[in-house]
């Protein structure tokens, strides 16, 4: 006999589709959670463009803006969020962009409207963080 006879035991490598696999589930269900975020969207600035008096804020806040503003900033993007969603759906290039754009948009829209609905907007936040995770991570073309 020669040299070492025991057997070379490798630790398993992690499955590289695995975490594909994952990402591309929640990408899946990010699309349809932007279009459902997008619905919400729409139903939020037309309750506020209707009732200028549904929201509730602060005495002085620097992004103050009419609440029938934040309404009309609230439909187009659940509209633009609507569109870029089923684009998203269906798998398409410009679909997965728009939802990185629209995604980041929404962010940045319901952080300067934080004091007029807070509980809604960490919520719409944190679930566009979640988007731009699964729609970034996801490799459809592997």
């Amino acid at each position: 006999m020669t040299g070492n006879t025991s057997p070379v035991y490798n630790a398993p490598e992690e499955e590289p589709f695995q975490r594909e696999a994952v990402a591309e589930g929640i990408s899946i269900a990010a699309a349809f959670m932007l279009v459902i975020l997008a619905a919400v969207s729409i139903l939020q600035g037309i309750s506020a463009i209707a009732d200028d008096k549904l929201y509730v804020a602060g005495i002085e806040y620097v992004y103050e803006f009419d609440t029938t503003t934040w309404g009309w900033i609230h439909v187009v993007l659940g509209a633009v969020a609507l569109i870029c969603g089923v684009g998203l759906a269906i798998g398409s290039t410009w679909g997965r962009y728009g939802a990185l754009g629209i995604s980041a948009l929404v962010i940045v829209a319901n952080f300067m409207s934080l004091p007029y609905y807070p509980a809604w907007s960490i919520v719409i936040i944190a679930l566009s963080v979640v988007i731009i995770w699964a729609v970034s991570t996801w490799r459809p073309e592997r």
